[in-house]
């Protein structure tokens, strides 16, 4: 399944740090801001959690949740959660068939080695579960403001 900006979202359903099974569906009525970070405790990925962290509040305010998806199992979650006050569901997707089916799962270069991970995307989900608006390769400074501004003008 492709995903396309206007049409449905994919629907999944993933383990959250909350114990819990967690469908995309669940949250029909409310904006989702769902995104694909590559691993917990890492400088770049902790700086965005802590942004969202930091405006959790205003994205709250314009009716819209804040879902991590990063193939870390749920434990690992759980700890990254603790450490930096996270009031957001992380979601494991440990065999990266969410990220696939969002095209996030890609292969990455670092040092001259090469492997497959999460290319950092964000997506927003309208309330009827439509993709509104799509981030991929993701530079973390300022983009958490550039999400809740869109959510701000379009969708509110």
């Amino acid at each position: 399944m492709s995903i396309e900006v206007g049409k449905q979202a994919p629907d999944f359903e993933l383990k959250a740090s909350n114990g819990e099974e967690v469908k995309l569906s669940d949250y029909r009525g409310k904006n989702v801001v769902l995104y694909f970070y590559p691993k917990d405790m890492t400088p770049g990925c902790t700086t965005e959690a802590c942004d969202f962290r930091d405006q959790h509040a205003n994205f709250s305010d314009l009716d819209a949740v804040i879902l991590g998806v990063s193939p870390d199992p749920v434990e690992r979650h759980e700890k990254f959660i603790a450490k930096h006050e996270l009031p957001f569901l992380l979601l494991a997707d440990e065999d990266h068939k969410v990220a696939e089916e969002y095209g996030v799962w890609k292969l990455k270069k670092n040092f001259g080695k090469e492997y497959y991970g999460i290319e950092r995307s964000t997506f927003i989900i309208d309330k009827e579960g439509n993709l509104a608006k799509e981030y991929r390769k993701v530079r973390v400074k300022g983009h958490v403001e550039a999400a809740l501004e869109y959510i701000r003008e379009e969708l509110s």
